[in-house]
């Protein structure tokens, strides 16, 4: 490979990763199993409470 094209393909990966970083995300961040069952259980445990007053 010679000295021009190495030094292109380098300059190219480089324009792609920082146009992936700048890029709005494809994907939400993931949540663990174990995680996704606390956020569910949470919201019923203060739906059964009654609010004190």
């Amino acid at each position: 490979m010679n000295r021009r094209k190495k030094i292109k393909q380098l300059l190219k990966a480089h324009a792609k990763k920082a146009s992936a970083k700048l890029a709005p995300p494809s994907k939400s961040k993931y949540i663990s199993k174990a995680d996704r069952l606390k956020l569910a259980a949470e919201p019923t445990l203060d739906s059964i409470i009654p609010p004190e007053s």
